[in-house]
């Protein structure tokens, strides 16, 4: 199953998609990312943001939620279901899609790199899974939710963590794949 995923995001990662990934990516980053930012600081008043956060514990989630107060509790969670359901998907849809365009360019058939391509979609998952843990426990506050709240910031962490090792798979993925390129070049230059 994961080798067929994998193998068909190689498939669908034709030049045309890996611009369109490209210019989807750099459009939201430039004209949609910018505003979060400041809707983000209107309910948190100077507040850990938790998907901003690498590590935070459950306490650190509800001293959050309490200085969000009633109004900026509803606004952070009507922002992970909003906002936050379409930026993980553009980010994904970049890195999996640009990584199974550079991996065959820059590795051998059968090389364990072809898998990286998979790293994004971890990433997404921890996303949501942050996304949903993270609002279940502002949704409920002041009410604790024992698990999830520790859960939340797991998630977080293996978000952070995916998306981390996708972006690094994507440098290698372009240094492998000039590095051939080059080689190409000059072996045919030799001839």
């Amino acid at each position: 199953m994961v080798k067929r995923v994998s193998m068909w995001l190689e498939s669908v990662s034709t030049g045309w998609i890996t611009l369109l990934a490209c210019v989807i990516f750099i459009l939201f980053i430039s004209l949609v990312l910018p505003s979060q930012p400041s809707q983000t600081d209107e309910y948190s008043t100077g507040a850990m943001t938790p998907d901003l956060s690498f590590y935070y514990s459950a306490d650190d989630l509800y001293r959050s939620a309490e200085s969000y107060g009633e109004a900026g509790r509803q606004e952070y969670v009507h922002s992970r279901f909003t906002f936050d359901l379409i930026w993980p998907l553009v980010y994904t849809f970049f890195l999996a899609i640009v990584i199974s365009w550079l991996i065959p360019r820059g590795f051998a058939a059968g090389s364990i790199w072809h898998f990286a391509n998979l790293l994004p979609l971890a990433g997404m998952l921890m996303d949501y899974m942050e996304n949903i843990s993270t609002s279940i426990v502002i949704y409920r506050y002041p009410e604790s939710t024992p698990v999830v709240d520790t859960l939340a910031a797991v998630f977080t962490m293996l978000k952070w963590i995916t998306l981390s090792l996708s972006f690094l798979a994507l440098g290698i993925g372009l240094l492998a794949a000039v590095w051939q390129w080059i080689s190409r070049r000059s072996a045919k230059k030799e001839q």
